[in-house]
């Protein structure tokens, strides 16, 4: 019993970090976030890193946040084949246009709103993989410490401000690696 007493608040603590990190990743294309996570102890040697285990953890950071970036500006359509098509979004509407004789693209054009979602994107991708256990005793040994306080108060304030800004601009797009939505077909009313 005596165990238990002392892991209590250990356990605890580990519940609210997950918590927090799990609110965030909820903002991230799940491929992405599934990828980083799963070559990110591969990379990093489990933390304990050499210089070209340094390099490829780099890489790897530095890929999976394009990806976040670019994810934003994607979008999915349902094709007059009845398939579910993905394109990038730009000025004008969906590029590639295939298959969709019976969806109008020009109502997928780029917004502003993509670009506050890209780099929120962004940032949180960048609190969950730069406060990420491996990650930290591979690049900052020393900053382990302090890592536990900030996993406790920096992912919980960076979700409560990116899900303040994505209630004012709300998004609408089902891109590569985002969940999509059952009335695709009926988005491109909802995005003029």
């Amino acid at each position: 019993m005596g165990g238990s007493a002392c892991s209590s608040p250990k356990t605890t603590t580990n519940k609210i970090t997950l918590t927090g990190a799990g609110n965030l990743i909820k903002l991230l294309p799940t491929g992405t976030v599934f990828l980083f996570q799963f070559l990110n102890p591969v990379f990093t040697n489990n933390g304990h890193c050499s210089t070209i285990n340094k390099y490829l953890s780099a890489i790897l950071i530095g890929i999976s946040g394009f990806s976040c970036f670019f994810a934003s500006f994607t979008d999915s359509y349902t094709g007059s084949d009845g398939q579910t098509h993905y394109a990038v979004v730009t000025p004008k509407g969906l590029w590639p246009s295939t298959n969709s004789d019976s969806v109008d693209l020009s109502a997928y054009k780029l917004r502003d709103g993509d670009f506050v979602h890209a780099f929120l994107s962004l940032i949180v991708f960048a609190v969950v993989s730069l406060l990420d256990t491996n990650t930290v005793r591979c690049f900052y040994p020393g900053f382990e410490s302090a890592e536990k306080v900030l996993l406790q108060v920096l992912p919980p304030l960076i979700g409560a401000i990116a899900s303040t800004v994505f209630v004012m601009f709300p998004n609408s797009r089902h891109g590569i690696g985002y969940p999509s939505s059952s009335s695709d077909s009926s988005q491109g009313s909802e995005k003029s």
